[in-house]
């Protein structure tokens, strides 16, 4: 599966953003989808995952209720709304895929990645 990350920008502290991810292939319902992103100096770290039909989700402490996954199965679609950013949220954000749930590293498949930043 070939993954496609879009929807950064700058953004005010405070603010929202939504990211989208667009997956080829026939098979998207088969993978399980999260985010993850990487600060400047710093390890890509897991930010959200859903499940393959959308049911089951988790987030990472840093963002739980304040970003949300979702998906759209027909058309090949994950999106991760991030609400009340602040500027620690300032990161590129990469989208990925796998067969297994459970994992918050080691994904199969990544896609380019998108910056975020998140000013002041």
């Amino acid at each position: 599966v070939q993954l496609q990350a879009s929807g950064g920008g700058l953004v005010q502290a405070g603010g929202s953003r939504r990211l989208s991810c667009a997956a080829s292939g026939r098979t998207f319902s088969s993978y399980v989808m999260g985010w993850f992103r990487q600060a400047p100096g710093k390890e890509r770290e897991f930010v959200a995952t859903i499940s393959w039909n959308g049911r089951s989700t988790s987030y990472a402490g840093s963002v739980k209720g304040r970003f949300t996954i979702s998906r759209d199965n027909a058309k090949n679609t994950v999106a991760l709304q991030m609400n009340s950013l602040k500027p620690e949220d300032t990161a590129v954000y990469y989208c990925a895929a796998d067969r297994n749930w459970g994992l918050r590293s080691d994904y199969s498949y990544w896609g380019q990645g998108t910056q975020v930043t998140v000013s002041s």
